[in-house]
């Protein structure tokens, strides 16, 4: 079985980037995937928040080392990250069984944080909210799955 799990951070509310990245769950459970994604807003980040952009990230790091596992395969997404297509995503992916993917704050990862990982992507030059983010991720995830194992979805 391989895991896959999404650490982001965002405002608490349930809404429907949690329905559709629900349904992306399902999807790539058929490939032997359990996907998951975590929410690590705290208090502490919310104060952050009001602040400024270093401390912000400082806050956003410790969160994520929490849960950062040495044995995962890191890969942080930030605007400055490698521009990849989807057959390159997919590869990403190969071969793996523990993968841990890390969306920033508002304010993103903090250099040091991203130095940490194995890989840093970008899902596009656009900048999307946490939501969106998420969204178009658990849709790559599953696309990836579907061209490692030649299923018909990705044309």
């Amino acid at each position: 079985m391989v895991r896959v799990c999404v650490y982001y951070i965002a405002k608490n509310t349930k809404d429907l980037s949690d329905t559709l990245c629900e349904e992306q769950i399902g999807l790539v459970n058929y490939f032997g995937v359990k996907l998951g994604f975590v929410n690590l807003m705290s208090k502490g980040i919310k104060e952050a928040q009001r602040q400024n952009q270093s401390e912000s990230q400082e806050i956003y790091t410790k969160e994520f080392l929490k849960v950062f596992r040495e044995k995962d395969y890191k890969i942080s997404l930030s605007p400055n990250g490698k521009k990849v297509d989807s057959i390159k995503f997919a590869n990403y992916l190969k071969d793996k069984s523990d993968i841990s993917f890390f969306i920033g704050g508002a304010y993103g990862l903090s250099h040091d944080f991203i130095q940490k990982c194995d890989e840093n992507l970008s899902l596009s030059d656009l900048t999307f909210s946490h939501k969106i983010a998420k969204i178009i991720l658990s849709e790559q995830i599953y696309r990836g799955f579907c061209i490692l194992n030649n299923h018909p979805y990705h044309k």
